[in-house]
C-alpha cells in the first residue's frame, strides 16, 4: 500500500510501497480517507521537530486525519465507523497522564506522537490503533473530519485561559490570533462564532492584498492587523487591548510581546513552536506589567479526547463557506509531494487516500 514518508538524511517527502499493517488483538484496522498538512509536517521533513521511529529508516508522515474503520476486530467499535485518530501514545504502559486521559499533560520523553516523533502517523492507506485512541465523528465530517485534530488544540488552549482566570470574574471580549496560517484562521473562527463570548476579533498576518486569508478574516467579522505596520506591542494604542491573545506563529518575540498587547486581567497562550534565537528585553518592565496588571501568560501543546469532542460543536458550528475556503488543494497519495508545496495561494492542503 502507498504511504507518504521523509526518509532519513532527506529534507522532501517521498510516496513507497510499505506492507498492509495487521491489527493486534485490541485494535482496528482503519482505512484513511483524507489526512491534513500543517506547519508542524514541514518541521518534522525539515528536521526540526519530532522523531524517526526507533530503528526504521523512514517516517510516515500525517497526524490531522478522518477515517473509517475497515475491521473492527473485535472491539466495540462499528465496521463503516468514522473516526478520528488522537496524536500521543505511551511509551510504556501505566502512564498515569495516559490512564487518567490527559496524555496532553505528559512530559517530553513519556510518549510518541503519531506521524511527528517516535511513531509513524496516518497518511498511509490503512492504519491500526486501539479504540481509546479513535474519537467518532460524524458521517458529515468525511471531507473535513481532519480538522477536528487541529481545532481540538485551541480548545484546550481556551480552557486553560478560562482555567487561569476562573478565580474572578472574567469576561473577554476583545481576542486576538497571532497569525493567519490555517491553525490562526480555524481559532479566528472559533472566536467569532457565537458560543464564544469575544465580540471584537483581529488576527495579525504578514500578507499584501488581495489574498485568501485576509479574505476569510474580513469575511468572520474581525480586523486583520498587518504585522508590518502594526507590531503586537503597538495595537492596544493602534486598535484596542486584548482580553486574550493566541499565538500561532512561533516567532520567539511575540511570547514578550503578547504580554504588551494585553488589557489588565489578560491571557496570552503559546502554541508556536520557535528555534532558538536571542535577544534583549527589558525583564524588569517585562514581569512588573505581569504582576501590577494581573496578566498571566501560559504554553498549552496537544490535547485529548474531550478537547476533540469539543472541536467535534466547533467544526460544526462554522459557517458553510469556511472549510471550502480554508482548503485550497486535495491531492491523490500519488502526488502527495506537491501538497507540501507552499505559496501565497495555499492555505490548507491534504492528501485525499479514500472517499466514502
Amino acid at each position: 500500500m502507498k504511504a507518504v514518508v521523509v526518509r532519513q538524511g532527506e529534507t522532501e517527502p517521498t510516496v513507497i510501497e510499505v506492507d498492509e499493517p495487521t491489527p493486534e488483538p485490541g485494535e482496528a484496522l482503519l482505512r484513511t480517507l483524507r489526512v491534513g498538512i500543517d506547519g508542524t509536517d514541514h518541521e518534522v521533513i525539515e528536521g526540526n521537530h519530532g522523531g524517526f521511529p526507533d530503528g526504521d529508516e523512514y517516517q510516515i508522515l500525517g497526524h490531522e486525519a478522518v477515517a473509517v474503520v475497515a475491521d473492527a476486530n473485535g472491539t466495540d467499535l462499528d465496521e463503516g465507523q468514522l473516526v478520528v485518530p488522537t496524536v500521543r501514545r505511551p511509551r510504556e504502559d501505566g502512564n498515569e497522564y495516559f490512564e487518567r486521559g490527559e496524555p496532553d499533560m505528559a512530559p517530553d520523553g513519556q510518549y510518541v506522537e503519531r506521524g511527528i516523533v517516535g511513531a509513524h502517523g496516518y497518511m498511509t492507506e490503512l492504519f491500526t490503533s486501539a479504540p481509546r485512541y479513535l474519537v467518532p465523528v460524524p458521517d458529515a465530517f468525511a471531507e473535513s473530519g481532519f480538522l477536528v485534530e487541529p481545532i481540538s488544540n485551541t480548545e484546550k488552549a481556551l480552557e486553560h485561559a478560562h482555567a487561569t482566570r476562573s478565580a474572578f470574574e472574567w469576561t473577554p471580549e476583545t481576542g486576538l490570533v497571532l497569525g493567519n496560517g490555517p491553525l490562526g484562521l480555524l481559532t479566528l473562527a472559533m472566536l467569532a462564532s457565537e458560543p464564544t463570548d469575544f465580540s471584537r476579533t483581529y488576527c495579525l498576518g504578514r500578507r499584501d492584498r488581495p489574498d485568501p486569508t485576509i479574505d476569510i478574516i474580513e469575511r468572520l467579522g474581525a480586523t486583520y492587523v498587518d504585522s508590518r505596520e502594526t507590531p503586537v506591542a503597538a495595537i492596544p494604542d493602534a486598535h484596542e487591548p486584548m482580553d486574550f491573545v493566541y499565538e500561532a506563529t512561533g516567532y520567539a518575540k511575540h511570547a514578550f510581546e503578547t504580554v504588551h498587547a494585553l488589557r489588565s486581567n489578560g491571557v496570552g497562550a503559546l502554541l508556536g513552536i520557535p528555534d532558538d534565537w536571542t535577544f534583549e528585553i527589558d525583564g524588569g518592565a517585562f514581569h512588573r506589567e505581569i504582576v501590577l496588571q494581573n496578566k498571566a501568560l501560559f504554553g498549552s501543546v496537544n490535547s485529548n479526547v474531550r478537547h476533540y469532542e469539543a472541536a467535534i460543536d466547533s467544526l460544526s458550528a462554522f459557517p458553510d463557506w469556511l472549510v471550502d475556503d480554508l482548503i485550497t488543494g486535495v491531492h491523490e497519495p500519488a502526488a502527495a509531494p506537491a501538497a507540501f508545496e507552499t505559496s501565497d495561494e495555499t492555505i490548507k492542503t491534504v492528501v485525499e487516500f479514500d472517499t466514502v
